[in-house]
């Protein structure tokens, strides 16, 4: 799994909060059943809690989750008034029972194979209390189809700046190798180089997996928000466990 060292972790937070707020109208408005019974929701992928904190903000009880210490460093420090901020790296650690789970940021996408997506996914409709919802996005192969010969891209911010550059080995592969630099006190700039990888998956089978463990989900464009839809490729899976 990728690294998500201390300076991608905050170039992340400070360049790419714009998909978490995009999200968070449609995630909010699916959730309000959740939040008037009081129920807790788990948050997965949640890097350095921008969704986090609109989800606690809109008086949600929230544990948030990450596979990357130096994502929960900048989550904690962010959203303190969220009920737990913890380690979880799926698809083997134990999901605790809760009555929401959410990710934005395609957290299973980031695991090893299609394998161990689908064991994560099972593992998340598991934890579910009845009725509960599940509301995720997931990379789907059309992610990688529509990228096909993107050429390497760079931002910059006040204090830090970021390259990027695409690969695509493989119909089920979509890889980034990143540079950043980040501003230290001395006014001098610290470089890192980081590569991830994502394995992409057919969306249109994830509700017959997810079926077959007791929630009924459908794949979309959005979450509940034509408004703000997803970036082509990636999906969003809403799904609702058994009474």
């Amino acid at each position: 799994m990728p690294t998500w060292r201390p300076d991608l972790a905050y170039v992340h937070d400070q360049g790419y909060g714009f998909h978490a707020t995009d999200c968070a109208p449609g995630i909010l408005k699916l959730l309000e059943p959740v939040r008037e019974r009081g129920g807790l929701v788990l948050e997965i992928g949640c890097g350095s809690g921008l969704l986090t904190r609109l989800l606690v903000q809109a008086g949600h009880r929230v544990i948030a989750t990450d596979a990357a210490p130096a994502m929960l460093e900048l989550a904690r420090a962010a959203v303190p008034e969220a009920e737990e901020i913890r380690k979880l790296v799926l698809p083997d650690d134990p999901v605790p029972p809760v009555d929401a789970i959410v990710g934005v940021g395609h957290a299973l996408n980031y695991l090893p194979d299609v394998a161990a997506v689908q064991r994560g996914l099972a593992a998340l409709a598991g934890a579910l209390r009845p009725g509960g919802l599940l509301a995720l996005d997931l990379c789907d192969l059309e992610w990688g189809s529509a990228r096909a010969g993107a050429v390497g891209q760079g931002r910059v911010g006040a204090d830090w700046a970021i390259v990027t550059q695409f690969s695509r080995p493989a119909p089920d592969r979509f890889e980034r190798d990143l540079t950043t630099f980040v501003r230290l006190p001395d006014g001098t700039y610290r470089r890192d180089d980081e590569h991830h990888g994502n394995v992409l998956v057919d969306t249109a089978a994830v509700p017959g997996l997810l079926r077959d463990h007791g929630v009924t989900a459908v794949i979309g464009d959005s979450f509940d928000d034509p408004e703000h839809p997803l970036p082509v490729g990636l999906k969003s899976v809403v799904g609702r466990a058994a009474d």
